[in-house]
């Protein structure tokens, strides 16, 4: 029989209402006035970038669905994919309100207090406009092309996420209005700047300087109208399971993507009703598909804001990078992961350089034998990518798995891969059925007539930008018993058996699934009203209705469960009855840094148990990718993950409580818990910790 809070509250949360509830946290960012301005800026770009790809892959996986089907979400509930996308849209429709409210009362107006003016071409001074106008004939005059839209004809392909304008024109000698799209060329930028006279600066929409000097490309002709849009495409490229070659069916589908389903169009409110009329019909697009932006079309360049120079006092103080204490200059990688491992590397906190260069040191050394690595997100440059192509032609065994289905990176990854391939590696793409999202390094080292292997296992991805934006912990090893387990997972994915049995590791598919279900379990059996059980769990997402169901159980035992969820949480503590759901404590953390680390602990009855990682708890996760989850042994690096933990659940100024269904605590008027700031405060430890270990180092003063 059901508990009264199970009649209230459904016991497990959707996926899409949990991720729209946590994009809604971003946006509180943007919206909380102890913020500074550009940092505000900057989450109204993140909010925007976020549901572009909610668009691409969420929505455009639902309006897939014929709209009198039914379909299974969240693991155990039915829905009309229909009325779901509906509801799913209303929401975004609240939520992007609020966006562009936030924009055009509060933020732009606070700026130009302080002397940043985004501003339209009317308000541009006469010395600006001549400037804008040079640029113009300079840049973008030879790139821009009007293409005509034949209402008899296909009309001209819009790109996904490209601003477009509409130009409506009346030439003499023709009947009719002519209608055109321009694609606005924004990769260089969406602003051009120019001082202000009383020593501020005004900020100028590219699409508003083209839209000035529209008549060069219509001369003769009246310009009646141009107004900008941008078009939103089902961009979730799935292969066919049954193929063959996974590379040649991931290029087709590349080559495919800018004709695929539109599913938002976005317009701008100064669109006329009849060129907005015009344009639904040109582009197939229905009412429930269509925004109209309160506000300029994409907000995703308001992040240009954040690289304005001479403004620090708008934006949160610089934390750069730390040197790590375990990899000083002067000393080998080899030798101090040998030496002095096993270790973390916590980044943003600290520098992501002994990463690169341990590889580097790998391709130069004549007694490295082999490299394996696998990869999913890189970056467009990735030095990674460039010391494996050194290392394989100078000789070593290079094998790498590059995953080419890491979403909205194919193309990249597919690049990339054929670099290596020709410098010699040996690169594996992919197979059909499973992502492989583990993240892994083996480097394989003859030493002293016998071979070592050293291991980096991070949580995060290969990747020198996102490393500066995402926390994430990486253990250097060269423990022989992980080395095995590695090595067999390398197996297992490029094409060999998975071992009855791993050492050490959890790994998904394999047993990942059944060990965590187990740990959980074994807490319930081992709690006590004098010795509670203990689950800590910091991660991505939370979505498998297996493990929920097990941690529901391990709390009504008197487990005491602390999650510490960035995104999705399907779980809630109110479906529980009342003594049941105060076993459990969720945290969201949305702040400066992207929390990207896994971290799982097991009290196990006073003999704790942790892991890190790269697997969330999500049945994809689980069930359908190569993940891995990496013990820590090492009495010193527990002591570290717990205090990342205690400070991560003791945040009071951007740790957001789950209270209820997706309902989180505010952080807007919590300033004066800025001293428990997680991230600040993490940043702090690592900063005093090198001190200490660069004051233990200096020479002793002589008298």
């Amino acid at each position: 029989m059901a508990s009264p809070a199970e009649d209230r509250h459904p016991r497990i949360l959707l996926r899409d209402d949990s991720w729209l509830s946590f994009n809604a946290r971003v946006l509180e960012e943007a919206m909380d006035p102890a913020v500074p301005l550009l940092e505000r800026a900057k989450f109204l770009s993140i909010f925007s970038s976020n549901l572009d790809e909610f668009f691409m892959v969420r929505i455009a996986g639902l309006a897939r669905h014929a709209p009198d089907s039914v379909a299974r979400f969240g693991g155990r509930y039915f829905f009309s994919p229909f009325e779901l996308r509906k509801r799913l849209l209303l929401r975004i429709r609240q939520l992007t309100a609020r966006q562009y409210g936030s924009w055009e009362r509060d933020l732009k107006p606070a700026l130009a207090a302080h002397g940043i003016r985004v501003v339209a071409w009317d308000e541009l001074p006469a010395e600006a406009k001549t400037k804008a106008a040079e640029f113009f004939e300079r840049e973008l005059r030879s790139v821009l092309t009007p293409i005509a839209v034949d209402p008899e004809s296909d009309p001209p392909l819009a790109p996904n996420l490209a601003m477009e304008l509409l130009v409506r024109v009346q030439c003499p000698g023709q009947d009719g209005v002519r209608t055109a799209f321009m694609e606005v060329p924004t990769r260089s930028g969406r602003f051009l700047r120019f001082e202000s006279g009383d020593g501020g600066e005004l900020l100028l929409p590219l699409e508003e300087l083209i839209a000035a000097k529209m008549e060069v490309f219509f001369p003769g002709c009246a310009v009646l109208e141009c107004a900008a849009f941008r078009v939103t495409r089902d961009r979730d490229l799935t292969p066919d399971e049954d193929t063959g070659d996974l590379l040649a069916e991931m290029q087709a589908m590349l080559l495919k993507r800018g004709k695929r389903t539109i599913v938002r169009l976005e317009t701008s409110a100064a669109m006329s009703p009849t060129a907005r009329k015009f344009l639904l019909k040109t582009l197939s697009v229905t009412g429930d598909e269509h925004m109209i932006c309160r506000g300029p079309v994409d907000l995703r360049g308001l992040m240009e804001l954040t690289k304005l120079p001479g403004h620090a006092d708008l934006l949160d103080p610089l934390l750069p990078p730390l040197p790590s204490v375990h990899c000083p200059a002067w000393k080998s990688m080899f030798d101090c992961i040998r030496q002095d491992g096993p270790f973390f590397l916590h980044v943003p906190y600290e520098s992501f350089d002994p990463v690169i260069r341990l590889l580097s040191e790998a391709a130069d050394d004549p007694d490295v034998i082999a490299i394996k690595q696998t990869l999913y997100r890189v970056g467009q440059d990735p030095p990674v990518v460039h010391e494996l192509i050194r290392a394989a032609r100078a000789g070593k065994q290079v094998t790498v798995f590059f995953e080419i289905m890491a979403r909205f990176d194919e193309e990249n990854n597919i690049r990339l891969s054929r670099e290596l391939a020709d410098a010699g590696a040996h690169v594996l793409y992919g197979v059909p059925r499973i992502k492989v999202h583990a993240k892994m390094l083996l480097i394989v080292r003859r030493e002293n007539g016998a071979v070592r292997r050293y291991l980096h296992l991070p949580t995060g991805n290969y990747n020198c930008a996102t490393v500066k934006q995402y926390t994430d912990i990486g253990l250097f090893t060269c423990d022989d018993d992980l080395a095995d387990d590695v090595s067999d997972l390398f197996h297992a994915i490029t094409g060999l058996s998975a071992p009855e049995s791993w050492r050490k590791i959890l790994a998904a598919p394999y047993n990942m699934r059944e060990r965590i279900l187990a740990m959980i379990d074994r807490e319930t059996k081992l709690s006590t009203p004098k010795r509670p059980g203990r689950i800590t769990m910091k991660l991505n997402a939370l979505q498998d209705p297996e493990v929920i169901d097990h941690l529901y159980d391990a709390a009504a035992a008197g487990v005491r469960i602390d999650l510490i969820v960035r995104g999705i949480c399907a779980l809630n503590p109110p479906s529980l009855p009342p003594e049941t759901a105060a076993n459990i404590r969720v945290v969201s953390i949305v702040d400066r840094f992207l929390e990207h680390s896994r971290i799982y602990l097991f009290g196990n009855g006073g003999s704790p148990e942790y892991y890190i990682g790269s697997a969330d708890l999500m049945p994809r996760n689980l069930s359908r990718r190569v993940e891995i989850l990496v013990p820590v042994e090492s009495r010193g690096l527990r002591d570290e993950l717990d205090v990342i933990l205690h400070t991560m659940l003791h945040d009071r100024r951007k740790g957001r409580r789950l209270l209820g269904d997706n309902h989180y605590s505010h952080t807007a008027g919590t300033l004066a818990h800025e001293s428990e700031r997680a991230q600040v405060s993490l940043y702090r430890h690592y900063q005093q910790r090198l001190e200490r270990a660069q004051a233990a180092d200096a020479p002793a003063t002589e008298f």
